[in-house]
């Protein structure tokens, strides 16, 4: 049986940290160039006898270039595919914990190499976004990271209340309508959202659009986000000082800012 803490990962990792990928495939021309005209599926999966079909998986589908990522797919026939022995396995390779035990158990993919380099090579640039301890030099790499660090909070906090981590679920439970913000003044592009409503959460990309927001965590340069996001800034000194602005109830941002560090925890 797994450790809840390693089910709780996995949660993360197939539906919040993966998804990042098309993202990044997006937004990085010298990526996107590489899946120009490109037609294949690939998928990252894992052995997992406790779950129904005793396989999970995030796939995605590549048409002419563009991406589609379906979540919980287990495709039977992909162009590519990442596969490892266990959940575990899986966590431990995406947290940097390389060894013999969590290196993939396949990796299929040999007639189709082109696909599997280009795949390979926003693997990494993920990694070294989401892994980095300092921030970017220069803006779009800046824009990169804010962006794929909001959607990675955003989704992983409501994936984690589905999946029925207590603190979160708790908190959601309890909660009327109100919808939550990421933001950076001057950046709309990077901004994330969730809404919640008594148990219920939908995560989202940009600005809400239905209605005002009840908290917004926002920063006044995508420097101030970087400095949060990446631990190298502290939360009240940047407050003090306008880097960082809680738009509601500072109780509130001290209440999300908890979820942040128990979703980054989960990832690291």
């Amino acid at each position: 049986m797994h450790k809840k803490e390693e089910v709780y990962s996995s949660v993360i990792f197939f539906n919040a940290v993966l998804p990042l990928m098309k993202v990044i495939a997006n937004d990085v021309p010298e990526l996107k160039k590489k899946f120009k005209g490109m037609n294949a599926v690939v998928q990252i999966s894992a052995v997992d006898p406790e779950y129904p079909g005793g396989k999970r998986s995030t796939c995605f589908f590549i048409k002419n270039g563009a991406w589609t990522v379906k979540l919980d797919t287990v495709h039977n026939s992909p162009d590519v595919e990442i596969g490892f022995n266990s959940i575990e396995a899986m966590n431990g390779f995406f947290k940097g914990k390389m060894n013999l035990k969590t290196l993939p158990r396949k990796i299929k993919g040999v007639g189709k190499m082109d696909v599997l380099v280009a795949f390979v090579s926003v693997l990494l640039k993920m990694s070294s976004l989401l892994s980095a301890t300092e921030a970017p030099k220069d803006k779009k790499s800046q824009e990169l990271m804010v962006k794929c660090f909001f959607y990675l909070l955003s989704t992983g906090i409501s994936k984690l209340n589905k999946a029925g981590y207590p603190s979160i679920h708790d908190w959601a439970l309890k909660s009327p309508d109100r919808v939550y913000a990421w933001a950076v003044d001057g950046y709309p592009s990077v901004s994330a959202h969730m809404r919640v409503k008594e148990g219920n959460t939908k995560a989202g990309r940009g600005d809400y659009k239905k209605a005002m927001t009840f908290f917004t965590l926002r920063f006044d340069s995508l420097p101030s986000a970087l400095g949060i996001l990446l631990g190298t800034d502290d939360m009240l000194e940047a407050v003090k000082a306008g880097r960082l602005i809680m738009d509601g109830a500072p109780e509130f941002g001290g209440q999300i800012g908890g979820f942040m560090l128990e979703v980054g925890a989960l990832a690291k």
